[in-house]
């Protein structure tokens, strides 16, 4: 509106300039032909020039930029207002619609799922003590590493594949198997290695969107013991001990918790894992659970369930200052309800179901640089009385402690050493007949990252044991050296 308004006043400018020219030059001549009217021609011709200086100046108010802004402004004006104020919207500025963003696809559920892994490669040497043994006496053995042995050398000992995912915002899945696993010939009676077996099978259903509180349900951990929880890909230390890991061997079992992790308590576990230390995985604050009862990937043998539960703490010692400046502690404390039938030498399992009720607590100081841990463990369950050749319930207890110095960075990648001592008595339930273990362990080894996929782990024990068979008495003593490999993916 603005343009064509002052195309129009230019226009009519130059035309009333090109009359007057013309009006002037015609004056001029009648001028000439007429002396005697000469004076009142050039009066009349000055009016003229006047009348036309007075329009050139009107035109040049009216194309002033200050025009329309004074137009637009003087309320008694408003007929003229309105066209000024249209040709100043005109020259505002116009936004452009945002182009539509084009919907997001929505993900399969395979999409969203994730394969990773590890594989231990391990070498085990028995350098003093007993590799063998005549019948009846214990032999340097070991529940957590069937490696440890006459013939050492080279074992797979983990070579686990995980399939994990959210299938939804509240519900994710968590699959893994190991193909290390061994089965038993049960016609010659030797061990068939390298099976693909199930370790875990579950999905976990959280029932608020900060997702602080979730039940799983499947086969999974059973939340009793730190150690236990951790998983083998984290643990420092080459084996977990014998005391914490007898109420649950094999960490697992079929069933149904819950778990509540405040949102306070899981920032400090961020923090810890965003700094590269060995937690024991998202386990909850706070976790109850019921169980079939009789360990991982056996048939349940009792009309009963087994009753876990467990809670666990981190504290920032900031307030303590000096040594503590930056240090985060952890207690917790652990405790399981349970009946359970062990397999005997005739074959089968037990007509009878055995008590086998445990507690237990933990308490740590991450390594920031120095840290230590422990955890012990009290309880009652199966296992063997040489006295009446019979399996009875008696006590058990036992546990561990450890002090680890991690160096995060050096020119060689991170290095952990660390030191622990285990002492343990009381019955193996996993093993035929639940044998009595009698076990005292030092140990001092490093592991070392060089690189984010890859662990090497060098170690030192010095043992003393007795073997997990009751035909056999006596504890076994001597010194072993262990390697392991890891690779993650």
């Amino acid at each position: 509106m603005k343009r064509r308004f002052f195309e129009m006043t230019g226009k009519a400018f130059r035309a009333a300039l090109a009359a007057s020219v013309f009006i002037s030059a015609t004056s001029i001549a009648q001028a000439q032909a007429a002396p005697q009217d000469q004076d009142a021609k050039i009066a009349d011709l000055q009016r003229q020039v006047d009348e036309l200086k007075a329009i050139v100046r009107a035109m040049q108010t009216a194309q002033a930029p200050a025009a329309p802004v004074q137009m637009a402004a003087a309320p008694a004006a408003s007929n003229a207002a309105q066209p000024v104020q249209l040709a100043a919207a005109a020259t505002a500025p116009v936004q452009a619609e945002a182009p539509a963003k084009p919907a997001e696809k929505k993900k399969a559920w395979y999409e969203k799922l994730q394969l990773r892994g590890y594989t231990q490669l391990r070498m085990n040497e028995i350098v003093s003590g007993a590799k063998n043994a005549p019948s009846g006496v214990s032999r340097l053995r070991s529940v957590q590493d069937s490696g440890i042995n006459e013939n050492g050398n080279f074992s797979i000992r983990r070579a686990r594949l995980v399939v994990q995912g959210d299938i939804s915002n509240r519900v994710s899945l968590y699959m893994q198997g190991d193909l290390s696993a061994a089965v038993s010939n049960q016609t010659g009676g030797e061990s068939r290695q390298n099976f693909f077996q199930m370790r875990d099978a579950y999905a976990d259903v959280y029932l608020d969107k900060a997702k602080t509180l979730k039940l799983r349900f499947g086969q999974s951990k059973v939340p009793f013991g730190w150690e236990n929880l951790q998983s083998s890909s984290n643990r420092i230390p080459l084996d977990r001990t014998d005391a914490i890991n007898q109420p649950v061997p094999g960490e697992r079992d079929l069933g149904v918790v819950a778990y509540y992790t405040p949102k306070k308590v899981q920032a400090i576990w961020d923090e810890l894992s965003h700094e590269g230390q060995k937690l024991f995985g998202n386990y909850g604050a706070l976790g109850f659970g019921v169980y079939n009862g009789q360990s991982i990937n056996r048939v349940e043998k009792t009309d009963g369930l087994m009753t876990v539960a467990m809670a666990t703490m981190p504290i920032r010692l900031d307030g303590l200052g000096g040594i503590f400046e930056g240090q985060v502690a952890e207690f917790g404390a652990s405790g399981m309800l349970n009946k359970f039938k062990p397999e005997i030498r005739a074959g089968g399992v037990s007509a009878v179901a055995y008590k086998d009720n445990h507690v237990g607590v933990h308490a740590m100081i991450y390594p920031r640089p120095f840290g230590i841990q422990a955890e012990w463990t009290w309880g009652q369950g199966p296992q063997w009385d040489a006295a009446t050749s019979s399996i009875q319930v008696k006590d058990t207890s036992g546990g561990y402690v450890m002090a680890t110095f991690r160096v995060p960075e050096s020119p060689i990648g991170q290095i952990i050493p660390f030191a622990r001592y285990q002492h343990y008595r009381g019955g193996w339930k996993a093993a035929t007949n639940a044998p009595r273990l009698e076990t005292d362990e030092y140990e001092l080894g490093v592991e070392w990252l060089p690189l984010k996929e890859l662990e090497v782990t060098l170690g030192y024990a010095n043992v003393s044991r007795s073997e997990a068979d009751e035909r056999r008495t006596g504890r076994a003593k001597g010194d072993l050296v262990r390697a392991q490999v890891q690779w993650n993916y």
